[in-house]
Parts: structure tokens; C-alpha cells; sequence
């Protein structure tokens, strides 16, 4: 539906198309809780995460220095939880850092700069993200206070597609994955190919320390896990991330985050390389079983 009015109506009516399905949907599944997952805060050596959830399945994350109190806000498609979390933490936010343009992840932008009382820097790598003043590349940096902050160019899921790494003195690192990455999954390909994903997978993501944290825009574990245990049904590590995640859902706290170990040791598109994983997707290219893979989970239902 969304492709047809994105190329036959003006963009304002297809924003707005977009954000009433996304609310609709959000109050039909969430009912009275009003959100998907509790908020929960992980506590570092020298940052604060705040995972705040929204819409359906979304997450936006509140990022905040512990030495100067900057703060900046990952993907903020519902303005007056970001503002709430803000004000609670007594932060100094100066920053939005955009994964992508995709509605529920840049569709707060331009109502949190009208909103916030000072100066917000609205990072992102496409042109088609709301209110973006800093347009980012592979490997460009900047600062969160003393948090230091990389761009990964992941295209794929959308043309312009950027994860954010950060590190911080003393403490792991972590990287925001929006809809490249997710636990013991990936993003549609929707603007990109295989060729694209297994490059942000493998050859970007997969390098970064096994200890990193990741972050991703969804809570999609427990559908996803399903279709890892489907592919790789001898793997016991994701029998146990499928009770553990269970368990994490039933009592309404998010599965976020995992780390780059935990991927590669459960997640069916960053083991690719793997010969029981192409011998499920019928091949013997880690290029081909990415595409096999995303091609048949396109159509799983578990």
C-alpha cells in the first residue's frame, strides 16, 4: 500500500497515512499497557542507556553521557516519551541520531526539534530523513560528551541505512543497528540486496568486538529465534536464547541487547558462512544462503 501512495500522491498525505496505520496498530496491540515492553535502564562505567519503547514493537533509546549529562536520543518516533525520559534524567540533549527514514524511526524528528526548548543536531545518511542538519558517511565521527561515536554505512534495508557505534573509557561498546541488524535476525531488503546485507553483517557489523552491545529498532526476538531454530535445529545456543527470551516476554521486559557474540552464535543470517546453514538454504556461497535466507523468512510464519 505504502509503495503505491509513495509514488502517486505528495509526501506529506503519504507521512500521514504512515503514521495513522503506525498509531492504529500500536493501539490495537498494546491495549490499555499503552507500551509493548517496559522501559528499562542499562547502567555502564560511562554512559547511560535508557530503552524506551514505542508503537508496536519500536524502540528509541536515550543515550546520556554520566560525565557531562549530554545526551543524545536514537530514532524518536514518539517525541513525548523522549521528552519525558529527558527531564526525569536531567539530561542535556543536543543530538538525534537517525538510522534510517522509514517513518517509525525518523517520523518524531521534526516534532522533537519544534518541541525541545534548545538546539537539537539531527544526524542521519539520507536525504529523506525530517529535519537532518547532519547528513553522516561511512566512518565519520563525533561526540557525545566524552562518548565517542562512529557511523557504519549499512545499506540494504534502506539506500542510506546507518548504525552507530560508541565507545566510551572503561566500558564495552555498544552499536544502535536499527533495522540492519535485530536479535537473531535482519532487516528486509526493501532498497538493497544480499550482496549488501552480508556486507553490513559479516564484513562490518561482525568485525566489530565480540562484546559489544547491540540495540536494534524492534522487538522481534521471539519470531525470529522461531525461524533460527527452523534453520539451524541442531544449534543449542538457540534453544537457549528461545527460554530465555520467553521468559523475558512473558514478563514484559525487552530482549534488547544482545552482543556481537551472541549473534553470531544464534542469529541464522550473520552465521552464513557456516555449512549447515547453506545446507538448509541449498547452496554453498555465504552471498546465496543470505539471499535464500531472507527470501524464506520473507514468508515464515513458525
Amino acid at each position: 500500500m505504502f509503495t503505491f501512495l509513495s509514488t502517486h500522491v505528495p509526501n506529506s498525505v503519504v507521512q500521514f497515512a504512515t503514521a495513522a496505520y503506525f498509531r492504529a496498530q500500536a493501539r490495537l496491540n498494546n491495549g490499555f499497557r499503552g507500551f509493548h515492553s517496559s522501559q528499562v535502564t542499562i547502567k555502564l562505567n560511562s554512559m547511560k542507556i535508557q530503552i524506551l519503547p514505542a508503537l508496536s514493537d519500536n524502540y528509541m533509546y536515550l543515550i546520556t553521557d554520566e560525565h557531562s549529562k549530554e545526551a543524545a536520543v536514537v530514532d524518536p518516533v514518539e517525541p513525548d516519551t523522549v521528552l519525558q525520559a529527558v527531564q526525569t534524567e536531567g539530561a542535556r540533549l543536543t543530538k538525534i541520531l537517525t538510522t534510517h527514514h522509514h517513518w517509525d524511526h525518523a517520523g518524531g524528528n521534526e516534532q522533537l526539534v519544534k518541541k525541545f526548548p534548545g538546539p537539537l543536531q539531527v544526524f542521519g545518511g539520507d536525504q529523506r530523513i525530517g529535519a537532518l542538519t547532519n547528513l553522516v558517511k561511512d566512518n565519520d565521527t563525533f561526540d557525545i560528551g566524552n562518548i565517542k561515536v562512529q557511523c557504519i554505512f549499512t545499506p540494504c534495508h534502506t539506500t542510506g541505512h546507518i548504525c552507530y557505534y560508541l565507545n566510551a573509557p572503561g566500558q564495552d561498546p555498544v552499536v544502535f543497528t536499527g533495522d540492519t541488524l535485530f536479535v537473531a535476525g535482519c532487516g528486509r531488503f526493501f532498497e538493497g540486496t544480499a550482496e549488501q546485507m552480508h556486507t553490513a553483517l559479516i564484513e562490518k557489523l561482525g568485525r566489530l568486538p565480540d562484546n559489544t552491545q547491540v540495540f536494534c529498532g524492534h522487538e522481534y526476538t521471539v519470531q525470529n529465534l522461531k525461524f533460527a531454530r527452523f534453520v539451524d535445529r541442531n544449534n543449542p545456543e538457540v534453544l537457549k536464547k528461545i527460554e530465555w527470551a520467553d521468559a523475558r516476554r512473558k514478563n514484559g521486559l525487552p530482549t534488547v541487547p544482545s552482543t556481537i557474540a551472541e549473534e553470531k552464535a544464534v542469529n541464522p543470517f550473520m552465521r552464513v558462512m557456516l555449512p549447515e546453514i547453506q545446507n538448509h538454504a541449498e547452496c554453498n556461497s555465504s552471498v546465496t544462503a543470505m539471499h535464500n535466507l531472507r527470501k524464506e523468512k520473507d514468508n515464515f510464519t513458525g
